[in-house]
């Protein structure tokens, strides 16, 4: 049987999503608990993305939404917001929509009116609450009860009931009706969040999920009548003031300011129970989040060591939807937005380079590049790699190694990752930022990809280090200068004729010589400029650099 129902509410939850994008950087600015990470509304975002996505392939390769069974439909939902969700927000909002999916399952041909949208309210936060081993109050778990309990309240004075007939204008009437009171009731959830948290209370701003499930509801209100959504103001301060500035991330007195990685992935198996493996969790990080059924789990844990977070899985079932976010990152580029200085967001293609030296950190950023550091020797685990592929403000990600070590982790963390990433075969920094500044980000990453390898293949690089051991056969002895082209050993020695060899190697047929500097470099740019072959283009740069004195290119 038809049930046009299933119709409204793919609206609403495309409303929804909608509505939260819209704000969505403005609740990320707020996020300060349960952790000092910044993607609030990333997280809710791409939950409710998940749960879209699913609703539209079902429609795809099954029968017309309407002809689809309801409790088919929310059990995919939900179980795609779990498999789907990230972060503490996004796991929390997972358990909100699988309780109501829950209720609205458990009464199957009933029409969807305010007593049953009520008892969905209810189901989810009592789910929500559940899925959490030490809830705290004044987070988004407290206002969606507040918001159920509203309705519950309404409803046992005045309970419009709609009959079997009733119109689908007003079945979206009288539910965005209630909706819009239980809003109400979110935002005065909401604003009392500060006298219940002292975290929110100290840093002078409301909860960001719990304003993020307000948003969620409005973008639903909006749907329904086709309108602009009410307008919100939650995190106004009390009588009508400004908005409450954005959080300062700063709470050296909770224990997530110790771990660095927000880890998020699912495991499937047969028989599985979430409660068993939280102990073990807890040992390796905090904000532990275990939920799910007995065949599927999400797994949230902020930790310094994902890989061994993954292991406690280790036998139990299979792994997957692998997510890892630098919070620190997080917080970095969230602080430097705020001051004005961050790049813009909404390209369709952004890059992700690693480095070594502030200097060279400083030249990508210029390309408009995001930056991973790999330390002294260029070698960053595939989960840092993840997470920096995460960090990009992007939907796609072209990677820049930069060192022949690091292209099987880089290409493992590109298939571990949901977005399109695609590593670009880099073996030098030199040759990277050569490959950077052929980036166009409206371009797709493929596009962007092909363009770098081109780039790459017109350049030659070369460096000059001080030696690390003696030569074997003489040639030079411990801290000597060594000159490569390529990977080829050409010169060796002092360093003044050592360096202009390698330049004289790398002029013939350029036009254009890129000598980057590094730590400790003992020759200045004037020096530097005399040692040039003549009618060559120099450009000198200072990158920091550990280990070689100047990093070559010639274009």
């Amino acid at each position: 049987m038809s049930d046009p129902s299933l119709v409204r509410f793919r609206v609403a939850l495309e409303g929804a999503l909608a509505h939260l994008e819209s704000r969505r950087e403005e609740i990320n600015d707020l996020n300060v608990f349960p952790v000092a990470d910044g993607d609030t509304g990333d997280n809710m975002a791409l939950t409710l993305q998940a749960c879209l996505e699913e609703v539209d392939r079902l429609a795809q390769v099954d029968r017309p939404l309407d002809e689809i069974r309801r409790e088919e439909i929310v059990e995919s939902v939900a179980r795609a917001a779990l498999l789907g969700a990230r972060g503490n927000s996004g796991v929390i909002l997972s358990q909100l929509i699988r309780g109501a999916a829950e209720e609205l399952v458990s009464r199957p041909g009933e029409l969807i009116d305010p007593v049953l949208l009520g008892a969905a309210m209810a189901r989810a936060a009592q789910r929500a609450y559940a899925s959490v081993r030490a809830p705290a109050e004044g987070t988004m778990l407290t206002v969606m009860r507040d918001m159920a309990a509203h309705v519950a309240s309404r409803l046992a004075h005045d309970a419009p009931r709609l009959g079997p007939d009733a119109e689908g204008d007003e079945q979206q009437r009288v539910l965005a009706d209630i909706l819009e009171e239980a809003i109400v009731a979110g935002e005065a959830s909401v604003r009392r969040g500060p006298e219940l948290l002292p975290a929110l209370r100290e840093a002078g701003v409301v909860d960001a999920g719990g304003y993020g499930v307000i948003v969620i509801f409005a973008g639903v209100v909006a749907a329904l009548r086709g309108e602009a959504a009410p307008a919100l103001r939650a995190h106004a301060a009390e009588g009508g003031g400004s908005d409450h500035a954005p959080a300062r991330i700063s709470h050296p007195e909770h224990a997530s300011s110790t771990f660095r990685y927000c880890t998020n992935f699912a495991v499937t198996g047969d028989a599985l129970d979430a409660a068993r493996y939280v102990g073990a969790l807890e040992e390796l990080g905090d904000s532990v989040l275990v939920v799910g059924d007995r065949s599927t789990l999400k797994v949230h844990v902020h930790t310094d060591d994902p890989e061994t977070a993954i292991a406690v899985f280790a036998g139990v079932g299979d792994v997957s939807r692998l997510d890892v976010a630098d919070m620190r990152a997080q917080v970095a580029r969230r602080d430097a937005r705020l001051a004005g200085n961050g790049h813009s967001a909404g390209a369709r293609t952004g890059v992700l380079a690693v480095i070594s030296g502030a200097g060279m950190a400083r030249l990508y950023e210029s390309l408009g590049a995001h930056v991973l550091d790999g330390g002294p020797t260029l070698n960053p685990s595939t989960h840092e790699l993840l997470a920096g592929i995460h960090a990009v403000a992007s939907e796609e990600v072209v990677v820049l190694p930069n060192s022949a070590n690091v292209i099987m982790a880089a290409e493992r963390a590109a298939e571990l990752a949901e977005k399109a990433v695609r590593v670009v075969v880099s073996t030098s920094q030199q040759a990277g930022l050569a490959a950077a500044v052929a980036l166009t980000p409206d371009a797709d990453a493929d596009t962007n990809a092909g363009a770098m390898r081109v780039a790459i293949a017109a350049v030659r690089t070369g460096a000059v280090a001080p030696a690390a051991r003696e030569d074997a056969a003489g040639r030079f002895g411990v801290s000597d200068a060594v000159g490569f082209v390529e990977d080829e050993l050409v010169a060796w020695g002092a360093t003044a004729p050592t360096l202009e060899a390698v330049l004289a190697a790398l002029a013939a047929d350029a036009e254009l010589v890129t000598c980057i500097a590094g730590e400790g470099a003992p020759l200045d740019g004037a020096a530097i400029a005399a040692l040039a072959p003549v009618g060559v283009e120099l450009e000198l740069e200072e990158g920091g650099q550990p280990s070689y004195w100047w990093l070559l290119s010639a274009e």
